[in-house]
């Protein structure tokens, strides 16, 4: 795409007498060429106001005779389409996938997203994922904290699992379809690609259970309990039939098999072993019988995901004051969601399904690292994924200060990293204060700084109850290492205006009987005309 400028010519000015200032004027403009707003003196004709020119969009093919008024768009047109540059009104296409695979622009398909709440970080996932999915790109939510997706995932046919107290369960041992993939790739010959799903299985399992472990006593287990659960977990898949819950492997702990016995060093004394193994027990007995993190993890999976569909995993049952609730099934809904997706890559490598690329959307990242000490390695060891498995992803927070509040230096580095590594990172309104931590992590030229400091600013005084947005709602900037940012407007079509795909502040609407009340009826006399 190119713009073009059309200048309109200036006016010209009452001659004016000719006199030795003019004279000598008009000798050095001869020399050195008109002023920048035209000839002056005899004969000249100087603008006194000199408008903006007009700027037109076209193609190449149209404007390329109209040299030297036409310059290149700078915004990039491969992706899926955001909206309009701020400063060219150029159309603007992006998404962690297609500027990976098809332009070239980042060097691996993720995306970090961070602003201030209310400014449309939420509509903007959902425009890429939109978009993606008509590309042949599965979303997968991994967690979806406001119910803010369900909507359009049912929009594009896909599945929605309900989690929460009472709604729904999800069996963090539950290996999904690993163990029927595995005898399906053994059964045609790929025994390695087995092996590696089996491993992957038991390693997502195990990382889980020592999450939870993790959040129910904010510390981690220690070095000897992960020991014993990774042995108790081998002893429960070779032994149980069926799906374990997790109150089996509590008894397999309990019954102290020698396997178990041999890597907790008990030297033949049940009494030592009992010791290693009661404070293990002891969290575990809470994971499956209640406590603060409910039995949402202590039966079996209720709405098994699917891998040939959209997913979002609705979790807004879950109250905003059970913070570790929150953490523990987003932590659970990423592990699940990240099995399946390696699941499916293992059966397109053997060539007994299609390839499926996937879009995994994990939000409110900060509730889960800061649940407890040592989650930035879990959620580490969670979502590194490596480019060439065909999977796009995006992280979103609020602010670098929610990422960087943590007790441990090591975790704040780590997650840090997070921002470091993502192929490009969208940043809407932000505080003043939060520029020098983000200056840390991705370059920002003081303009750019300037302009996402406007854009958390509020929206006017307006008494009179009118709903006005803010001036950085829908706005956002597009960082790719040292480039120059790419400001960008979101535009919505009449399709996601209508149907109310991006209204997340269902619950405050007011039903029409409460706004507007009716006139109440009056009992009438007989006779009373």
């Amino acid at each position: 795409m190119a713009r073009m400028k059309l200048f309109a010519r200036p006016s010209r000015k009452a001659a004016e007498p000719v006199t030795a200032a003019t004279a000598k004027a008009s000798r050095q403009q001869r020399e050195t060429g008109p002023g920048p707003r035209g000839w002056s003196g005899r004969g000249g004709g100087m603008a006194g106001l000199v408008p903006s020119a007009t700027e037109y969009r076209g193609t190449t093919v149209q404007v390329c005779g109209l040299w030297p008024f036409s310059s290149g768009a700078s915004s990039p047109m491969i992706g899926v389409p955001l909206g309009r540059h701020e400063e060219t009104q150029a159309t603007v296409c992006c998404d962690p996938i297609s500027w990976f695979q098809r332009a070239r622009l980042i060097s691996n398909p993720s995306a970090f997203i961070l602003g201030k709440p209310g400014l449309g970080k939420s509509t903007l996932v959902r425009r890429m994922f939109l978009g993606l999915s008509a590309q042949g790109v599965h979303p997968l939510v991994l967690g979806d904290l406001k119910g803010e997706h369900i909507k359009a995932v049912k929009a594009l046919g896909g599945q929605v699992i309900s989690l929460g107290r009472g709604v729904g369960y999800l069996n963090i041992l539950d290996p999904g379809q690993a163990v029927e993939v595995a005898q399906l790739l053994q059964a045609n010959g790929h025994h390695e690609a087995a092996t590696r799903v089996r491993a992957d299985a038991h390693g997502r399992r195990l990382n889980m259970v020592v999450s939870l472990i993790t959040i129910s006593r904010n510390n981690p287990p220690t070095d000897q309990e992960q020991t014993i659960l990774d042995r108790a977990l081998r002893v429960l898949d070779d032994t149980f039939e069926g799906i374990p819950v997790l109150k089996d492997l509590l008894d397999v702990i309990v019954s102290a098999p020698d396997e178990l016995r041999q890597v907790a060093l008990d030297r033949g004394d049940m009494a030592v072993y009992l010791q290693e193994t009661r404070a293990l027990e002891a969290t575990l007995l809470g994971l499956t019988g209640g406590g603060k993190l409910g039995e949402i993890f202590s039966a079996q999976t209720t709405n098994p995901m699917r891998r040939d569909r959209a997913v979002v995993f609705d979790v807004s049952s879950i109250d905003e004051t059970e913070t570790d609730l929150q953490a523990a099934v987003l932590l659970a809904c990423w592990s699940y969601g990240f099995g399946t997706v390696n699941v499916a890559n293992a059966l397109a490598d053997a060539g007994l399904e299609p390839r499926r690329n996937y879009f995994v959307v994990l939000d409110e990242l900060w509730r889960a690292l800061r649940s407890g000490k040592g989650m930035v390695d879990r959620v580490d060891a969670l979502t590194r994924l490596n480019r060439s498995v065909g999977v796009g992803q995006i992280m979103i927070s609020h602010t670098m200060s929610d990422l960087l509040a943590l007790p441990a230096e090591e975790d704040r580095m780590k997650a840090r990293g997070f921002v470091e590594r993502s192929g490009m990172v969208i940043c809407g309104g932000l505080p003043a204060s939060e520029m020098p931590l983000l200056t840390s992590a991705i370059p920002l030229s003081r303009q750019e700084q300037q302009k996402l400091i406007s854009w958390q600013d509020p929206p006017a005084w307006d008494s009179r109850g009118v709903d006005v947005e803010p001036p950085g709602r829908g706005k956002f900037l597009i960082k790719v290492g040292g480039r120059p940012g790419i400001p960008v407007r979101i535009g919505l079509t009449s399709i996601e205006q209508d149907e109310g795909l991006n209204d997340t502040n269902t619950r405050w609407a007011k039903p029409e009987t409460l706004m507007e009340p009716a006139a109440p009826q009056l009992p009438v006399e007989a006779g009373t005309p």
